[in-house]
């Protein structure tokens, strides 16, 4: 297959209703995590055989990578309704309650962000995930009353960005625990191109590739690109998405060769102008670029410290001799080494 090959943009009139569905809804569609797909599929399998409810299923790892997605694939080969909600929508175990007694038996329970649940929720969630069963309090002070009520069997599948943040008996009661590892780009390559398929994007195989390269290890991120590049694509291009293309549209999106935006260039180039290449502490850093501490962390580092370019150490951050380069800078002879993990696909 040439580089010129354009991928097929058939689509079904249900596909091509809204640009709403490009997650997959079967195991077998899921690309990557093949290690976890396997894994799901013979618990899903043992326990559809048994004619019981699968164990609880916790899935953790970064944003974008699909704990939403296999939440509701484990509904879809089950059968089975699913309820959304997250952790810090439930603020009292009153809420929980009755979320869980309206479930039907075999419904899957979908919480985002579990580790954000309130302490109350959480313990009434123990119960109900062992013995489904809740204790409603009725009443205040000496004359409370427990009211106990069956919750009908379900699965809970919990998903988080922290699993850190999880205490030790709610991690310990599910049954399968699952972590999501960043995308290695011949994988973002082959969902791209399901992607463009359910949009109705033609794109070509190096046009797939270079938005690949940029999306970070992320399927979110690699579908929202594709995406902006279909819109340069068709506003100031032939409507293919070809390589030239992708490199035109994500220059104007502020997207560079190696995924950094404009926020993460931002912090690298004020590491390395203004500080020196660090160290630095993190709050005089997140002032530098006119962003708070915690975006800087949470949105900018992880990307940063993942690709090999910046460095986190006890005296503040640094930038490493990769993200001098990055930068077109010659780096000093004392610069830190710092192995680019993104590249090797490697989980740090």
């Amino acid at each position: 297959m040439t580089d010129d090959h354009v991928v097929s943009a058939y689509v079904t009139d249900a596909e091509l209703d809204a640009e709403a569905s490009v997650r997959p809804r079967r195991l077998a569609e899921f690309i990557a995590q093949h290690r976890v797909r396997d894994q799901l599929d013979l618990l899903l399998k043992g326990a559809m055989g048994r004619g019981t409810p699968p164990d609880h299923i916790l899935l953790s790892g970064p944003p974008g990578l699909g704990k939403t997605t296999l939440a509701n694939i484990v509904a879809s080969e089950l059968n089975a309704g699913i309820r959304t909600t997250s952790g810090p929508a439930i603020e009292r175990s009153g809420d929980l309650a009755a979320i869980l007694t309206s479930l039907a038996e075999g419904d899957v329970l979908f919480i985002d962000e579990i580790h954000r649940i309130a302490k109350p929720a959480e313990e009434l969630l123990y119960s109900a995930m062992e013995d489904f069963r809740v204790d409603v309090v009725v009443g205040k002070g000496p004359g409370a009353t427990a009211i106990p009520l069956d919750v009908e069997p379900f699965t809970l599948v919990g998903a988080t960005t922290r699993s850190g943040l999880l205490t030790g008996p709610m991690r310990d009661r599910f049954g399968f625990v699952a972590h999501l590892d960043f995308y290695a780009p011949a994988d973002l390559h082959l969902l791209l191109q399901r992607s463009a398929r359910i949009l109705g994007v033609p794109i070509t195989e190096d046009g797939a590739a270079e938005i690949a390269g940029r999306s970070r290890g992320t399927p979110r991120i690699a579908n929202r690109l594709l995406r902006r590049v279909r819109d340069f694509a068709e506003v100031r291009g032939s409507g293919v998405v070809d390589q030239a293309t992708a490199r035109a549209a994500l220059k104007v999106y502020d997207v560079d060769e190696r995924g950094l935006d404009r926020l993460d260039r931002a912090v690298l180039t004020a590491l390395v102008d203004s500080f020196r290449g660090g160290p630095v502490g993190l709050s005089t850093l997140a002032v530098a670029v006119g962003e708070q501490s915690d975006t800087v962390e949470e949105v900018c580092e992880p990307f940063l410290v993942r690709a090999g370019l910046l460095a986190r150490t006890p005296r503040g951050r640094v930038a490493t001799e990769a993200g001098w380069r990055h930068l077109g800078r010659t780096p000093p002879e004392t610069v830190v080494q710092q192995p680019d993990l993104f590249s090797r696909g490697v989980d740090s």
